[in-house]
Order: C-alpha cells, then sequence, then structure tokens
C-alpha cells in the first residue's frame, strides 16, 4: 500500500486576503495569522481559552477558520 507523503510547502498554494470578505469562506492558519497579527500558538492558545473563534475539521489534517467569525471577532476588538 502506498503511504501518502505531505505536500512540500513550496507547492502549496496561498490564500489571499480577500477570502476574510466571503463570510462562508474556510480560511488558512496562515491567512488567519496575516488578518489577526497574532501568532499560530497564540490564536491556538486563545482558541483553547474560548476567546477566539474555533476552527472547523474538514478530514484528519485540515483545520480551517469560517472567515465571517474571525472578521467578527476582528470587529468585537475594532481591528477590522
Amino acid at each position: 500500500m502506498q503511504r501518502l507523503q505531505p505536500t512540500p510547502r513550496h507547492n502549496r498554494t496561498t490564500q489571499t486576503i480577500q477570502a476574510l470578505h466571503i463570510p462562508e469562506a474556510l480560511l488558512k492558519i496562515q491567512t488567519v495569522v496575516a488578518v489577526t497579527g497574532l501568532s499560530e500558538s497564540t490564536i491556538r492558545r486563545k482558541v483553547a481559552a474560548g476567546t477566539f473563534p474555533a476552527p472547523v475539521k474538514d478530514g484528519a489534517r485540515c483545520t480551517r477558520w469560517v472567515a465571517g467569525k474571525v472578521q467578527n471577532w476582528l470587529i468585537a476588538r475594532g481591528q477590522a
């Protein structure tokens, strides 16, 4: 049986910040980091503390944030 290998980072596609303006868009962690100014570890800590929107799982290894929830979080903090 062939084992699946992770996609090398240089072959991965980037996501534009414009995706934030589509409420139902699913954002990658790199996009959430870019729009919030928070680090990955801070975002994960805030999710665990319940002070940041929780991500949705789209498979075993795919975690995404709903753009509308992130945007609402930014608005509530006066950052949008």
